[in-house]
């Protein structure tokens, strides 16, 4: 019997995602849970598993499309219909002249009708008179802001070798062109021996990068993180507080013990874990730094759920350690490393990318002293981290003598939301977590 393949849910309040890829074609063997497509929603970028195993046997949406949840995108199992609708398909649904593709949403009986009449093989006598051409009369296969592009920059589309499917010209490849040639240039021919004519020399114009000459449309992932960065900055007055913690007694205990820890653990030690253990100790002390201002009531959460902010190449990310408050250092250490191999694998599940009640960031992970972070929404702080640096610093004993010494340093910024979190409220919270670095005394593990 076949079966129904829907765009999931990926949380409460998502209601439509975005199909990156196809993972498998029409005709493809799957198992139960393989990786059948990726999407992407406001919230995450994820691989979406086969729900049976057997066939696929139709693709109603093609790559780029933008769908809602519980929409049949996909068949496995019955009579195989058709290929993946190509951007061609997705051109038909939606000519040219509207600008670039944005699929319309068919209900499952009429997308898989319509399949078959854009690429089935009993194609009319026109396409196969079209097949029938030679290569270079066949019609060029692109879309709407490939040709959008090309006319831009002047490019003949004819000159570009298509790296996509059946030899499809994809916006990556007219960007890898005009990284080699200037708009408006042909690929290079073939050159023919000539008299060399003396020429004053042309003044040397620096030529734009690829990136400046076509506009290029944001990733659905960056779409929603600029708009939601745009949104806190307009809900909460941002405050920013900067500690300098002296971290030479946690970076002595790691350099000891990461090769013990790893080989009994099968986990690195990282800076991360021992940063999130002291974070949530002072929140748990002030929790009103773990509170949150939602329709003009002053909420305290329950439990400190930590979001840990992960780059990735196509954006940012921020899975969530629950009940973080519960965990020991060791279990603290196994959730951040899962949590951050499988944001960049695009394994995480919608549940731990919502419901934080405090996040950290590290800035200093590029080599910044430290950053002044924009808040995550409803979360009334968030922590970046800086630089871990080598300096000297002066050090005074008990008996008020001064030495100077190298200490390993490292930034940390609060930014935190003012409607509810005071000035008062954030240093206490700061001293505390920079006291439970500076003298660390909790097992590891």
């Amino acid at each position: 019997m076949p079966t129904d393949v829907v765009m999931p849910q990926m949380g409460e309040s998502i209601f439509e995602g975005t199909i990156t890829k196809w993972l498998k074609r029409v005709g493809d063997a799957v198992q139960i849970d393989e990786p059948l497509f990726e999407i992407s929603t406001d919230k995450v970028d994820a691989e979406i598993p086969s729900p049976v195993a057997g066939v696929l046997t139709a693709i109603n949406f093609p790559e780029g499309a933008t769908v809602e949840v519980d929409t049949v995108v996909a068949v496995i199992g019955g009579t195989a219909s058709a290929e993946t609708p190509s951007a061609t398909s997705a051109e038909k649904l939606h000519p040219e002249g509207g600008g670039d593709f944005s699929p319309r949403i068919l209900p499952a009986e009429s997308a898989r009708a319509l399949a078959p009449q854009i690429e089935s093989p009993a194609s009319p006598p026109a396409a196969h008179a079209v097949a029938a051409q030679s290569d270079s009369a066949k019609p060029l296969r692109s879309s709407p802001l490939v040709r959008r592009m090309a006319r831009d920059n002047h490019l003949d589309l004819r000159q570009i070798a298509g790296s996509g499917s059946e030899g499809r010209i994809t916006k990556e490849d007219v960007l890898r062109h005009l990284s080699q040639h200037s708009p408006g240039s042909e690929a290079p021919k073939a050159q023919l021996a000539a008299p060399q004519v003396p020429q004053l020399a042309a003044p040397q114009v620096p030529q734009l990068a690829a990136s400046q000459v076509a506009p290029q449309p944001l990733r659905k992932m960056r779409a929603i993180i600029a708009q939601r960065m745009v949104e806190s900055v307009r809900i909460s007055p941002h405050v920013h507080t900067v500690y300098k913690v002296d971290m030479t007694r946690i970076a002595r205990l790691r350099e000891r013990e990461k090769a013990r820890f790893e080989q009994q653990h099968g986990v690195k030690l990282t800076y991360m874990p021992f940063i999130a253990a002291a974070a949530v100790q002072a929140l748990v002390k002030f929790p009103i730094v773990n509170a949150s201002l939602i329709d003009g009531f002053l909420h305290y959460h329950p439990q400190i759920n930590l979001g840990i902010a992960v780059a990735l190449e196509w954006g940012l990310i921020v899975p969530v350690v629950r009940q973080a408050e519960g965990r020991s250092f060791l279990e603290l250490t196994r959730a951040i490393a899962d949590l951050a191999e499988r944001a960049r694998t695009k394994k995480l599940l919608p549940d731990e990318v919502q419901g934080g009640t405090f996040t950290l960031t590290n800035s200093g992970v590029f080599g910044g002293e430290f950053g002044t972070p924009i808040l995550n929404q409803p979360e009334a702080a968030i922590l970046a981290i800086g630089g871990l640096r080598k300096e000297p610093v002066v050090l005074t004993d008990a008996e008020s003598n001064d030495t100077i010494a190298i200490r390993s340093m490292q930034h940390f910024c609060l930014g935190f939301d003012h409607r509810l979190i005071d000035g008062a409220d954030a240093g206490r919270f700061m001293s505390e977590f920079k006291r439970t670095l500076e003298t660390w005394d909790k097992p590891i593990g």
